[in-house]
């Protein structure tokens, strides 16, 4: 690392003596010593008195409702909720097991021979069957209203099509073994006997959901009981041709489809699943969007996909990778099939074994290798144009392949793209998915009529009707809290935003000594610092000059973003004399940069220096303000706070030190599932603020949602997790303070994961407090945000989205748990989605107005925006800390290393960079 001269250890903070080797020495990741010191007299004491009392940990469950809030100015709401009315409460749902075979007791996977499979069954043998309907899932079960005849019977089931021979198959289907198909597919069998079993597993009574959820004996069986609705209206869909994505239907329709580039559609469906609410059962149905291939031919695609116009520049190896388990459709024989790889030589050179017939097509006669080529001229009198020097589709198995020529060969519909997309392909799409209010309600009102979910042969059987109107509710608008600006102004946010417009900042910072580097070449970086230090003043920040304006070197363009940023660093270290305090870095594009991860690892990890990125399209004051207000908190400066944090008067936190964690998980681009998730926590510091926040963040298994580094033990004292780290702050921060109560949030997990929420994230973090000697642990109350939901707020008399701080907590809710929705963000695009909070856990003891509202009010404190955010600031803050973070790993090399792991083991999880400590404790994440 170069040596920045110039430095004095008085430049140094205190707590961290500078090394002479080195400007800005990068620390080894060490355990930082504990300023946590070990129990008081009064808290030894404390826990003496409640020994007597004390009982053993017992698994904590999710607590119920406490109430319905009262404050905030009553309005008139639509839910995109259809309530459903059973007729039928005692009917009873018979689940059964389902077994598929081959006649030589060969076990049969796969959807979609399955739902054929069952089809047929009911068709052979409606009378044995009793004329009963299933709701069958697909795989191994279904479902019945009523019992079947018998509780265990075999049936032979017949499915006769026609097959044909292909290029690399010597005899399809000789060896015994169907072509399996998947969802919507139409392979080829062989007229073929199946051996289909079913055996009766279990009752579920309809009772559980027709009755108020108080009245329910069994949990079980009233998720048993959703969960055969909803794969009715799965199997409905199914029946219909639809893709099915979850609970998310999308149908073969031209009206359904928009183009977003690169040969990729967006399509329009509909999620449909059942919910129990206040108001009695519900059909929660949503607009819903997801990304599929265009249907078309195969070359036609590579060549869009790739961004290329002739077939010579497609990069085959790429195309390998897109094109794998596709579904394509071969023009020669009317015939689908899924693609396994490419062959290795083009087709006028690929050759295959085929095994002659005699004159009286018995009998097989000698074995000959023959080029596809050649196949296909003279056994279909094709001649191969477009393909005859491309690699060839291979549509078989490793060891038996069947090769198909290019030009023959088409993508089918409704084939979901599940990889990353670009930047402008996600502009596009989210641009045409979006409906004003009005329109969505329409659409949903026709598609509620439309699919008539009534005349569902199973939901019909136990008298399920669906209303075709949506439900109406009655919510409350919260008052936006007022903040505290710069010379003890007050600002009023007005509609969700507000504005620093003749107003200064409450803490500006002082820069005296940045620098400036520039790999943009149409950015005037001299035109920029001017109008930035012009802004600054207007806001209360004095910036001086910048000690230097570096602009890349025209040469290092073309080499690798490492490369680039080196060579930047070499140049910035011999042009400053020391330590800067911030770096402004100009970036060549706005969004997927590769300079931008080494840049800030690079800064942030080697060096500890803050730095802001930016990629100006152009230079105004709301844009500079906007890169101001970062640059503030990054630096230890405050931009606004809540009047009420401001004067020290926030209910339940004033009086009792707490702490405020927001935890995420981020996890790798689409269709590259074997990269590392980053779990990240951001914790608040300085109490009795709630407005300033630090951020750790660790790796941890690819896709794992729960985090499994809050508490990392090294030995019997000590632990290396995310949660010491924060707790270290908090205390040091907040005037030797420990916590006295922890409010978490946690964000990105679903219902199924509460439990673990409460009693495997929270254990840890109680087991982090303990092991710092600490022997009373705090009251807890955890709360999970929910944006994954499909449940959208409409006003019932107007056009307009629902207004900022908007909250509804009855009839759409739980009937049980602690929950509401709460849309604290102005809508501009499109129609508002608001957040589901769910209440897991509340020890403080807040009352229900009062979470609310400290709730609304954390969606205030953002420091990087000027408008209410839709989720609390501390998930926001982890949400973009574990995105930092992870641009700081080199996500391409560990894809590579990735798809070379074995079934001999996976690759270890890679460490992040760790922070330095000049800059750990900062809002680096803003």
């Amino acid at each position: 690392m170069e040596k920045m001269p110039g430095i004095a250890e008085a430049d140094e903070p205190p707590t961290s003596p500078s090394l002479p080797d080195s400007p800005w020495p990068p620390t080894s990741p060490s355990l930082p010593d504990s300023p946590w010191p070990p129990a008081s007299p009064s808290e030894l004491n404390a826990v003496s008195d409640m020994e007597t009392t004390q009982v053993p940990p017992t698994e904590l469950s999710i607590i119920s409702k406490k109430g319905f809030g009262t404050t905030g100015k009553r309005i008139q709401l639509l839910a995109n909720h259809f309530k459903v009315d059973v007729t039928d409460p005692d009917a009873i749902f018979f689940q059964y097991s389902v077994a598929i075979t081959t006649e030589d007791k060969r076990t049969v996977e796969g959807k979609g021979i399955g739902r054929k499979l069952i089809d047929r069954l009911c068709q052979t043998y409606s009378s044995e069957l009793g004329d009963k309907r299933f709701a069958y899932d697909g795989e191994r079960t279904l479902y019945t209203v009523g019992p079947l005849p018998f509780d265990k019977f075999e049936f032979k089931v017949l499915l006769e099509e026609s097959f044909a021979k292909h290029p690399g198959a010597d005899n399809p289907g000789a060896n015994g073994s169907p072509h399996e198909e998947t969802k919507r597919s139409k392979h080829s069998f062989q007229s073929k006997a199946f051996i289909v079993e079913i055996s009766f597993a279990v009752k579920i009574p309809l009772r559980s959901i027709a009755l108020p959820l108080e009245e329910v004996e069994s949990d079980t069986n009233y998720q048993d009981a959703l969960r055969v609705l909803d794969i009715a209206l799965r199997q409905q869909a199914a029946n219909r041709g639809c893709l099915l994505v979850r609970q998310s239907f999308f149908q073969d329709d031209a009206r359904n489809f928009s183009e977003i580039g690169g040969n990729l559609m967006g399509i329009r469906g509909f999620h449909s699943s059942f919910r129990p609410t206040l108001g009695g059962l519900s059909l929660n149905m949503d607009v819903s969007t997801t990304v599929v291939l265009k249907a078309g031919p195969v070359i036609e695609f590579l060549l869009y996909n790739q961004n290329v116009k002739e077939t010579r520049y497609i990069d085959w190896a790429k195309a390998k990778k897109v094109l794998k388990n596709l579904r394509v459709h071969a023009k020669h024989r009317n015939q689908e099939f899924k693609v396994s790889s490419l062959s290795e030589k083009p087709c006028i050179q690929q050759l295959f074994s085929m095994k002659l017939r005699n004159d009286d097509d018995k009998n097989q006669g000698e074995t000959v290798n023959i080029t596809v080529y050649e196949y296909f001229a003279k056994h279909h009198g094709l001649k191969l144009t477009s393909s005859a020097y491309l690699p060839c589709l291979d549509v078989g198995k490793p060891n038996r392949p069947i090769y198909l020529p290019l030009e023959l060969c088409s993508l089918v519909s409704l084939q979901r793209y599940t990889k990353a997309l670009s930047p402008i392909q996600k502009a596009s799409l989210i641009e045409k998915s979006r409906q004003k209010p009005q329109d969505k309600i329409k659409t949903l009102t026709n598609a509620v009529g439309n699919n008539s979910y009534d005349h569902d042969p199973v939901l019909a059987a136990c008298g399920i009707y669906v209303d075709k109107k949506l439900t109406e509710v009655e919510g409350r608008v919260l008052e936006p809290p007022k903040l505290k600006v710069g010379k003890n102004d007050d600002c009023f946010p007005n509609n969700g935003r507000w504005s620093f417009s003749k107003k200064t900042l409450l803490q500006p910072s002082h820069i005296d000594y940045w620098a400036v580097v520039n790999f943009s070449a149409r950015c005037d970086t001299s035109y920029l610092s001017r109008e930035l230090i012009k802004c600054g003043m207007s806001k209360g920040i004095n910036i001086e000059r910048p000690y230097t304006l570096i602009e890349e070197e025209p040469l290092m363009k073309k080499s690798s973003a490492v490369a680039r940023v080196e060579k930047m660093f070499e140049r910035l270290t011999s042009k400053l004399t020391r330590e800067p305090k911030l770096i402004l870095c100009v970036l060549p594009e706005k969004k997927h940069c590769e300079i931008y991860g080494p840049w800030k690892k690079k800064c942030l990890s080697d060096f500890g220096v803050v730095t802001q990125c930016i990629c100006p399209l152009k230079i105004t004051d709301q844009y500079l303000t906007n890169v101001l207000l970062k640059i503030n908190s990054k630096l230890g400066g405050v931009n606004s706070l809540l009047a009420i944090e401001h004067s020290g008067h926030l209910p339940l936190i004033k009086d009792t030190p707490t702490m405020i964690l927001g935890m995420d998980v981020s996890h790798g681009p689409p269709g590259q599932s074997n990269l590392p998730s980053i779990a990240a926590v951001a914790g608040s510091r300085c109490w009795p603020l709630i407005s300033r926040y630090r951020a750790s963040a660790r790796t941890q298994s690819s896709k794992e949602e729960m985090i499994d580094a809050l508490c990392k033990p090294v030995d019997e004292e000590n632990d290396n997790g995310i949660i010491r780290e924060l707790l270290l702050d908090f205390y040091e921060s907040s005037d030797k303070c420990k916590p006295s109560q922890i409010i978490v949030f946690r964000d990105g997990v679903s219902e199924s994961q509460f439990n673990q929420v409460l009693n495997v994230e929270l254990n840890q973090i109680k087991k982090a407090y303990e092991l710092l000697e600490a022997v009373i642990i705090p009251k807890f109350t955890v709360i999970v945000a929910q944006k994954n939901h499909h449940t959208k707020l409409f006003l019932a008399n107007g056009p307009e989205n629902v207004p900022p701080g908007t909250v509804v907590d009855t009839k759409i809710t739980h009937p049980r748990n602690y929950d509401f929705y709460m849309c604290a963000h102005q809508g501009i695009h499109g129609t508002s989605k608001p957040v589901h909070y769910h209440v897991l856990l509340d020890e403080i003891g807040f009352s229900v107005d009062g979470l609310q509202n400290l709730i609304h009010s954390l969606s205030y404190v953002n420091q990087r925006s000027t408008i209410a955010t839709s989720i609390v600031a501390p998930i926001c803050y982890a949400h973009h800390a574990a995105a930092q973070m992870g641009q700081m790993l080199n996500f391409d090399d560990l894809s590579e290393k990735s798809s070379d792991v074995t079934s001999e083991g996976n690759i270890p999880i890679p460490e992040l960079p760790r922070l330095h400590r000049n800059v750990k404790s900062t809002m680096f994440f803003c």
